[in-house]
């Protein structure tokens, strides 16, 4: 198993010479990149054939599949009418990735409206069990829901809660998004020791095996008193988080994970970059 880079959704550079997503696998094969997430964020919008015309290419060309599941999920109400859409608009992620030759959906958790975290959070497992039954039900049951720790404080998503999420089943994993967190905790993620002590919580609550191969989200992000305002570049010197001192802890604990970069306009260019890091650690 080897360490994946790639970016989530096309670049500018990228959409200034291509239409189609169907060309993304073989750009980014050419540009030293492995991984690619298409982005379904306001919806499953794309068609089968094209799905697996896509798919057809990141299979050609070594590029890992994964997919972001739509906004629209709000796994923290427990609205009848609402879970049965969560369900839904996760049958037709999973559906979708698994024509691309993907396995890995992300997933947003939800806010928090008028609840205390603690009644979201079990709403929230309600969800998750519920649209786990409907992946098996489905014959969906090797898909892998990458839950995400997100930006903005009055939502759910610190680290805690996504680990806690990820302790229910063994197929569930982290998408921990380091610029998020950074975000929300107004900058803690600063020295080699904050994304140690990150990775030990991880590993302590799914065990090692399950923490090696966690999902990832990586950019640099702007953020306020609310947590993020914005993603940024890696030409910005103002907001963090880097990326050496997590390279320098994926070397050494043997980690596999898959890094997706969601920089601004330049995700894939800075995925690259992540990935020269990495090697030169």
């Amino acid at each position: 198993m080897k360490v994946l880079f790639g970016p989530a959704g096309n670049s500018d550079s990228f959409s200034k010479e291509y239409k189609s997503s169907k060309n993304a696998p073989l750009w980014l094969k050419n540009m030293g990149l492995s991984a690619y997430e298409y982005q379904c964020g306001r919806g499953v919008n794309i068609g089968e054939i094209t799905a697996k015309a896509i798919g057809d290419e990141a299979k050609a060309h070594g590029i890992q599949m994964s997919l972001h599941a739509p906004y629209f999920i709000n796994l923290s109400s427990a609205e009848p009418e609402r879970i049965e859409k969560n369900i839904r608009y996760v049958l037709e992620s999973a559906k979708c990735v698994d024509v691309m030759g993907g396995r890995r959906i992300v997933i947003h958790m939800g806010g928090l409206s008028k609840m205390t975290r603690e009644e979201a959070m079990a709403n929230t497992k309600v969800n998750v069990t519920a649209f786990l039954k409907a992946l098996d039900e489905n014959n969906l049951s090797h898909i892998i829901p990458c839950i995400e720790t997100m930006g903005k404080i009055n939502v759910l998503g610190t680290l805690e809660e996504v680990l806690e999420i990820c302790k229910m089943d063994e197929r569930l994993l982290p998408c921990i998004d380091f610029g998020h967190i950074n975000a929300r905790t107004h900058g803690s993620l600063k020295n080699y020791e904050d994304f140690a002590q990150l990775f030990d919580m991880m590993e302590n609550a799914i065990g090692k095996d399950r923490a090696k191969v966690f999902h990832s989200h990586f950019s640099k992000i702007e953020y306020s008193k609310g947590g993020e305002v914005k993603h940024l570049t890696f030409e910005d010197e103002t907001y963090g988080p880097v990326f050496d001192h997590i390279a320098k802890i994926i070397k050494e604990r043997d980690y596999a994970p898959t890094f997706i970069c969601e920089s601004a306009g330049t995700q894939a260019e800075d995925a690259l970059i992540m990935k020269k890091i990495y090697e030169n650690t």
